[in-house]
């Protein structure tokens, strides 16, 4: 009888500390396509956002034997439809896991058309050695090829795995991981969705495996920029440069008396004469202007050249940061100064 007793009992403490020793991953759910839904398996139409998280969850039970995984939704939406509001609700939340050291890893589902700029905004929002991972799918849970769950078992090993720890805010997507600063969208339809032109993926998930061949710039113990007291951002708006180019765009948005604009330009963010007149104007508006590319690879040089010159027409060069990244930064950066100087110091830093 005493033996039986203490077996049962030796038994019960080898799965406590089982269940004790597993890392705890929250998930924050935001809907996209990962959480869409169609009406025929062998179809690819479907509404994005309107699976709930434990849904999703349901399709990878063996990932509870690892992982302790908490799930909260925080929006339903396709991430077309993600809004300054619930980045802000996601950057809050995320500080709050962190600061009363809720979990070991976090995990965020999110549509992939604007994983990259969540991702980049996080990355400059949030302070912590605990890993943040971004995933999503391109095809929706309902269909027969279905990228989702693979993803998201994927992204909780990333989030769980202690060798993550220090990387800040990550990408995990079709068995690769990107760091959030250089990842962008590259295909509309393949799973291959997602890379990072200048640098490539910082590492990758094999056979449940998650291993790191370079290191990002990781976040500090506090973000790089602090939102806690501040319900909205600087208005900053983007204009598109191409061949012939009107200066109506710009011009609109200058009488708008928006905060800041960012230049898609083409090439090393060059604009035609019809928009550089345009900027002279915004000078006199104190407006920010930036200068980015919508070529895919390179950096947007700070320029020195009389026709571009930074300098003399007040502008910012994005260097490594496409235009929907420029955006974010300067967002944020206004949050501290309108001094151009100063701008550019931070396009350098961050």
């Amino acid at each position: 009888m005493k033996n039986a007793f203490f077996l049962l009992f030796t038994l019960c403490l080898l799965h406590l500390k089982a269940n004790a020793q597993k890392p705890k991953v929250i998930i924050l759910a935001t809907g996209g396509t990962i959480a869409g839904k169609g009406a025929n398996p062998d179809r690819a139409a479907y509404e994005a956002g309107k699976i709930p998280i434990q849904d999703l969850l349901v399709a990878i039970p063996s990932i509870n034997k690892l992982v302790d995984v908490q799930g909260e939704q925080i929006a339903s939406v396709g991430s077309y439809k993600i809004t300054i509001e619930i980045w802000l609700k996601l950057a809050k939340r995320i500080n709050e896991i962190v600061t009363k050291n809720e979990a070991d890893g976090i995990v965020i589902t999110h549509g992939t058309d604007t994983q990259e700029e969540t991702a980049y905004f996080l990355s400059l929002t949030t302070g912590s050695a605990k890993p943040v991972v971004l995933t999503g799918s391109m095809r929706p849970s309902t269909t027969i090829s279905t990228d989702g769950p693979k993803n998201l078992y994927d992204a909780i090993l990333v989030a769980a795995a202690p060798q993550s720890q220090g990387k800040g805010v990550i990408l995990s997507f079709n068995e690769r991981i990107y760091d959030a600063k250089n990842v962008t969208k590259i295909n509309t339809l393949d799973v291959n969705a997602f890379d990072s032109p200048n640098t490539g993926p910082i590492g990758k998930i094999h056979d449940g495996q998650v291993n790191y061949h370079n290191q990002p710039i990781s976040t500090g113990p506090k973000p790089f920029f602090d939102l806690s007291t501040i319900s909205t951002l600087p208005r900053v708006e983007i204009v598109s440069m191409y061949v012939d180019a009107s200066a109506v765009p710009l011009n609109a948005l200058l009488n708008e008396n928006i905060d800041g604009i960012v230049i898609g330009g083409v090439g090393n963010g060059h604009y035609n004469q019809a928009v550089q007149e345009a900027i002279q104007k915004a000078k006199s508006k104190k407006t920010i202007i930036v200068r980015s590319s919508r070529v895919v690879s390179g950096n947007t040089t700070i320029a020195t050249e009389d026709e571009f010159n930074d300098v003399k027409m007040n502008t910012v060069a994005a260097l490594d940061h496409n235009p929907q990244k420029a955006r974010i930064l300067l967002m944020l950066a206004l949050t501290r100064t309108k001094d151009r100087e100063k701008i550019q110091e931070i396009f350098l830093n961050y």
